[in-house]
């Protein structure tokens, strides 16, 4: 009897690891891994769209408050009881990579990016570092990995760079001109030296999360030159 528990318990850990590894993703950072930059661009794109056109400061710092209480608790039992891991297949396959199949994804720092932005910069700045985070982020890394020929660092290149640059200018012009109806020639001037800063820094080589660095350093280096070509942001 005693055996017969012991070979079924051996065969269920067996089983158990099967599916683990089949809802393990093998993507790293140096793929293309096309559902999660799309997972990231929309959510990150929505979440800036839905805070401009309906919510209030407060609604949208509660909002992303308890969107990172339920990511964290997800990331938790993800993490601490594998043998669950055919309930998260999905997003184990497909929005994880490799490296974050055993211990926290880039989730939560995504969220706690979005929630510190909020919470530091005005409702205009906020915006840009929101978008840019959603959108410039993703296409450096989609342009870079795919098109990247010259290589600028190791897992940088100047094609990744350019498609950050742009993509930040773009959006900058955006929000300033279009939603909150700045002079365009001044606006354009505060997108150069943004997206130039941003760029550089982009390239440097840290280990803290850009989910976290990005959104921060674009809401502080926008507030402050909008603030030295004295752009309201209020």
């Amino acid at each position: 009897m005693s055996e017969k528990k012991e070979i079924s318990s051996k065969e269920e850990s067996e089983i158990k690891s099967e599916k683990l590894k089949e809802s393990a993703s093998t993507s790293t950072r140096h793929d293309l891994q096309f559902p999660r930059r799309f997972f990231h661009m929309t959510m990150g794109t929505a979440a800036g769209i839905v805070y401009y056109s309906f919510l209030s400061h407060q609604s949208a710092v509660s909002i992303l408050g308890t969107a990172a209480c339920i990511v964290y608790i997800v990331e938790q039992i993800r993490i601490n009881y594998p043998e669950y891991a055919a309930t998260f297949k999905i997003v184990n396959k497909y929005l994880l990579r490799a490296e974050e199949q055993l211990k926290e994804s880039a989730g939560m720092p995504f969220v706690m990016g979005l929630l510190l932005t909020l919470l530091s910069f005005p409702k205009v700045v906020a915006l840009c570092a929101i978008f840019t985070l959603a959108i410039a982020d993703p296409m450096s890394a989609i342009i870079g990995i795919r098109f990247g020929k010259n290589k600028i660092f190791k897992r940088k290149s100047i094609e990744g760079s350019a498609a950050f640059f742009v993509s930040t200018f773009c959006i900058l012009i955006f929000v300033f001109s279009t939603l909150y109806g700045n002079d365009l020639f001044i606006v354009c001037i505060l997108a150069t030296l943004v997206s130039s800063i941003m760029t550089g820094l982009e390239l440097i080589p840290i280990r803290v999360d850009d989910n976290l660095t990005i959104p921060i350093a674009t809401g502080l280096i926008t507030w402050l030159i909008a603030a030295i070509l004295g752009i309201s942001t209020f």
